[in-house]
This record gives structure tokens, sequence and C-alpha cells, in this order.
């Protein structure tokens, strides 16, 4: 696959060498993902995602997609006092590693594991959350949109990552691996725009970061 730049590599370097991450366990993270090809949240889009999680002051957090936990540490270290993520994965190893880095994070009493299948999971939650983040297979992202709408109190916040998917959302030439997902892509970033339960916005962030503010 052809490499598509959102930003400017240049500009990202640039950021990154101003980069103040205090948290050298967030940096190994990182590494970690990039040498084992884990696909994790781009580091710019974590740090825009925490911004609006210190903005917000979410009581309660929904993430769906987990991975090795990366993104989940980012938002558990944000929260208030009393605020907690409740984070959905079905990956068993994903769930193993995960788990070992909330013990090395300290953050285990903010985070709540909830392994499964998020179309499974969704629709038997009782609780509303303030803010979600939907980071999960893309074929599922209208399904999981349309939970995450009857989940989210109102004003809440749902904020979707991968919605450039490299580039190839504006590309005219796409690989044929790429194709599918970038139509569902494609299809999803109209159905996320023209959404009437949700003001809908589409950032050049990470990988194209969409933000809805439920009605």
């Amino acid at each position: 696959m052809t490499k598509k730049y959102i930003i400017n590599p240049a500009q990202e370097i640039y950021l990154k060498n101003l980069r103040k991450e205090k948290d050298k366990f967030i940096l190994e993270l990182e590494e970690y993902a990039l040498q084992n090809k884990i696909p994790i949240l781009n580091w710019l889009a974590a740090d825009f995602l925490e911004q609006l999680i210190k903005i917000n002051r979410p009581k309660k957090v929904l993430e769906i997609g987990m991975a090795i936990g990366y993104s989940s540490i980012r938002i558990a270290r944000s929260l208030r006092k009393k605020g907690i993520i409740y984070t959905i994965e079905k990956s068993p190893k994903n769930i193993e590693e995960a788990k070992i880095n909330f013990e090395k994070s300290n953050l285990n009493d903010k985070i709540k594991i909830l392994e499964g299948d998020a179309l499974d999971i969704m629709p038997k939650l009782e609780m509303k959350f303030d803010f979600i983040f939907l980071d999960a297979d893309k074929e599922d992202y209208e399904k999981l949109f349309h939970y995450s709408a009857m989940l989210l109190k109102k004003r809440g916040v749902i904020f979707i990552d991968n919605l450039l998917w490299h580039g190839n959302v504006a590309s005219k030439t796409v690989t044929k691996d790429m194709k599918k997902s970038t139509q569902t892509i494609r299809e999803f970033n109209k159905l996320f725009l023209n959404s009437e339960i949700f003001d809908s916005k589409i950032y050049p962030i990470g990988d194209g970061i969409g933000i809805g503010i439920k009605k």
C-alpha cells in the first residue's frame, strides 16, 4: 500500500520534536506498536483526544476498540477524579496485553474492560455515556455509530478515528486491497456528516478524526 499523508510529514516531525510527553511508558507503547505493526491512535490525534476529555470532563467514557490499551490509558489519565472508561475489545491477545499495560500505568481503577464483540455488547448496555471513542472494524462503523447514538447523553461527544483512511478517501487511485474499506469509509462519512442527531465535523488530524455532538 502506497503511503498517503494527511499532513506534510515534515510538519508532524516538527511537532513531534516539540512534544513534551512526560510519561515514558506512553512513548514505549507507541514504539512497541510501531515495531509490531499494531494499529493504535496516532499520537497527534491522541493529544487532541486528551484535550477534549479535559475540556468536557466526562464521568463515563465508552471506548469501542481497545487494542493494547494505548488510547484507553491516555483517556484514563485525563479523566476527572471519579471518571471511568469502559473499553470494549474482542481479541483475547489484545486483552491480555492491555491488562498488563493497565497494571503498569497504575490506572486499573479507572479502566473497565468489556470483553467481546461491540455489536453484541452495546445493545445490552443500560448505562449512558458522556463521551464515546469509536475505533473498531470499519465495516461495522455504521451499526456502531447507531448504537453510540442511543448510548450517548444529550450534548455527549463521539470521537471517531480513521475517517480519512490513510488519505484514500480523497484519492482517485486506491489499491485493490483498500478499495472496499475506502468505499465503506466514504459512505460512512456522508452518513456521519448528514446525521440529524449529531452536529458533526471531520478534521485532518492523525488519520482523520470525526467529532459529533449529540443534539
